[in-house]
């Protein structure tokens, strides 16, 4: 399986601060927003990794990143240059899907939990009958969110965006996985209204063909809103008292890529060293010493 983070767009609801700046470059608390979709993928074990942005935005990017290597997987980079909608990301990776199933994240999004993991691996081994999952995240106030619906198997019954009468107390994160058909559906999708190609009609493409699950995050589980600034402020308090009172980092990629085999504790220790002068760093140099 490969992974698309989709890093597009132009942040307007969080202006002023993302006038020069891609709001995915943003902090929370102490690492860029982004760090904490490419976490999910490297919790999924996925070390092919396509990054979509905007031709402002992708030199940053890759500035960030390069080519992934020191972190033990390989990521590539895609320019979109005009914002198309979200299933336009199948369209634009193409070439880079190939023949694989593929995990799509927005770049904003921010899930935290214990069981995520087990979540992301169940959801996984789903994916091998192909089809697609989606996820379903309790809210208190689901008219304010795409619902989707679903009988006791897990099966989506229906999806419905910002309903005034919803069919469930579960909001659809932005998180996806398909097998390699939703290249061919993303392309079949007519523009909305808003000229865009949009990801519920593929979900409902899947839906129809009675191939769409959906994994729910339950009790435990935090998805954070990183829609407003307001949203950024809770999301960044939310890491820091989390980090503070466990003395664990939330979304750290070089420990992910550590555990996860990708990377040696001697290149773990030579990232630390890079930023020795940061707290980051220095939590990096106590894993590599610890597990020596």
């Amino acid at each position: 399986m490969k992974g698309i983070i989709l890093a597009g767009g132009r942040g307007t609801r969080l202006y002023p601060n993302t006038k020069v700046v891609s709001k995915q470059l943003l902090p929370i608390y102490d690492k860029p927003l982004i760090y904490y979709p490419l976490s999910v993928l490297l919790l999924a074990r996925i070390r092919e990794i396509l990054i979509i942005s905007t031709p402002e935005d992708t030199p940053d990017y890759q500035e960030l990143f390069g080519d992934g290597s020191h972190l033990g997987i390989e990521i590539s980079y895609k320019i979109q240059d005009t914002p198309r909608g979200l299933a336009d990301a199948f369209i634009l990776g193409e070439d880079f899907i190939g023949d694989d199933s593929v995990c799509l994240v927005l770049g904003d999004n921010v899930f935290y939990g214990q069981y995520f993991s087990q979540l992301l691996s169940d959801s996984q081994e789903q994916m091998a009958e192909g089809g697609a999952v989606i996820f379903g995240y309790p809210v208190a106030n689901p008219r304010e969110f795409g619902v989707v619906e679903f009988d006791e198997n897990n099966r989506v019954l229906s999806i419905e965006e910002k309903p005034q009468h919803p069919k469930s107390s579960y909001a659809v994160p932005g998180l996806y996985f398909y097998d390699n058909e939703v290249i061919r559906i993303a392309k079949s999708v007519k523009p909305s209204a808003r000229g865009e190609i949009e990801i519920t009609a593929v979900n409902n493409a899947y839906l129809e063909m009675d191939k769409l699950k959906v994994g729910l995050m339950g009790r435990g589980m935090a998805w954070l809103d990183t829609g407003s600034p307001k949203g950024m402020l809770k999301a960044a308090q939310f890491v820091q008292t989390v980090q503070d009172m466990q003395g664990f980092y939330i979304s750290c990629i070089e420990e992910l890529a550590w555990r996860k085999g990708f990377i040696t504790t001697e290149q773990l220790e030579k990232l630390g060293t890079e930023l020795k002068m940061t707290d980051y760093g220095q939590y990096l140099l106590r894993l590599a010493e610890e597990n020596r």
